[in-house]
């Protein structure tokens, strides 16, 4: 039996006592760990935690087993949305395929979980199929091909009221580093289209869907959205000579507000020669610019949309400070202000027994949205704390058990 793992391998070193030579269904050992927002899985899927972390163990062919922790190292090198892996276990005894051992993605919730449980009763389709485009349109611009998206392949997080989608299954994938072709990209979309439409229909016939949501007429807004996406990002625009600085900065501000940051910008003569041909090069790697300044400023690590929506709470306190002591703050300063001040006094307020609930940046985030709409039917403002308060015990303490961590 050989175990590769990935360094530093302190963690999953306790994994090595498991019962490795039994098929994985078989498995008994007090580590393991029932998962219920578990997504479907046509392979054995179990979870076990060691040493305060938790991983998942995939039982597959040997050949797809080895392929896809390679992928999957290359995906987080790439620093794409995907699950960490950790390692594989292979020549297990006669008959046993190997095991994949990915790290459990915390705070993340399958599809179903989402549809079974939506919040403030709205259902999720939208967002879940953003998230999911904005992760397969990153991929295809790394030169991935994955081969079998769908939202069961996805897992999602709360992301400042949207999701983050990060890939689960990369099995059938494959990675094309001069980039993918339009006709395996057209393919990989069609194959999108018609999983997350059989998905939808499961849904539907289990009651989880709206009953005015077509499912089929879903699936196809997927490849509208995909498309709409993808153009953005790379279509060539002629640029005239009086307005060209003007389209140069205004394209590159949509670019970044759909969260993906300029590596390069080509300007060559048109063809015809009446004009300047741009060509954009978008780099995909994750984090994004607001996730990378808010860490260097406070040390907090959020999802993209997430950090944006800090920084600007951050830009509100500084300018309350800066209004209060009638001269400018510095930037340093009323960041350190606002985590002591603002920001620790919630995440760290939150009741024992509803911590793991949903991650602490989410649940400050949450307390602002909170605060406002008290403020508003109060016709004052309320203060954080007070918000906080009321937050934890109306709403946080409501969230559904499915969506919460795993025990």
């Amino acid at each position: 039996m050989r175990f590769v793992f990935r360094p530093p391998g302190e963690a999953a070193a306790g994994l090595l006592t498991l019962p490795w030579r039994l098929p994985l269904e078989h498995w008994t050992d007090e580590r393991l760990v029932e998962i219920r927002q578990r997504g479907l899985s046509r392979h054995v899927v179990r979870f076990a935690a060691e040493a305060g972390t938790l991983y998942a163990l995939k039982e597959l062919h040997e050949r797809l087993a080895r392929r896809e922790y390679a992928l999957l190292r290359r995906l987080r090198e790439l620093g794409l949305p995907a699950v960490e892996v950790t390692g594989v276990v292979v020549d297990r005894g006669d008959g046993l395929d190997a095991i994949l051992v990915t790290g459990y993605l915390d705070h993340a919730c399958s599809y179903r979980s989402l549809f079974a449980n939506p919040r403030g009763g709205h259902h999720p389709a939208d967002r879940l199929l953003d998230a999911l485009v904005e992760l397969l349109v990153r991929l295809h611009l790394a030169g991935f091909m994955w081969g079998d998206c769908s939202l069961s392949n996805t897992l999602f997080r709360f992301d400042a009221g949207a999701f983050a989608a990060y890939l689960v299954d990369a099995e059938t994938a494959e990675l094309h580093p001069a980039g993918l072709s339009e006709g395996q990209r057209r393919y990989d979309v069609e194959l999108a289209r018609e999983r997350i439409g059989g998905e939808l229909l499961d849904l539907a016939a289990a009651g989880l869907l709206p009953p005015e949501a077509d499912p089929v007429e879903i699936a196809d807004d997927v490849v509208r959205r995909y498309e709409g996406l993808w153009n953005e990002l790379t279509r060539e625009e002629i640029l005239g000579p009086d307005d060209r600085h003007y389209l140069i900065a205004e394209r590159l501000r949509r670019v970044n507000g759909l969260g993906f940051d300029v590596d390069e910008v080509e300007l060559v003569d048109a063809a015809d020669g009446k004009g300047v041909l741009m060509r954009i090069r978008t780099r995909v790697a994750e984090p994004g610019h607001h996730r990378r300044v808010l860490y260097s400023r406070t040390g907090v690590d959020a999802q993209e949309n997430q950090a944006r929506r800090l920084l600007n709470d951050i830009a509100g306190f500084r300018a309350h400070l800066e209004r209060e002591a009638g001269h400018p703050i510095p930037e340093v300063v009323a960041s350190n202000r606002w985590l002591a001040e603002i920001y620790e006094p919630v995440v760290q307020g939150v009741p024992g027994d509803l911590r793991g609930r949903l991650d602490e940046v989410e649940v400050f985030l949450e307390v602002l949205e909170h605060r406002w709409f008290m403020s508003q039917r109060s016709g004052r403002d309320v203060g954080t704390m007070a918000a906080a308060l009321d937050y934890f015990e109306n709403v946080l303490s409501r969230v559904p058990d499915d969506l919460t961590g795993p025990p």
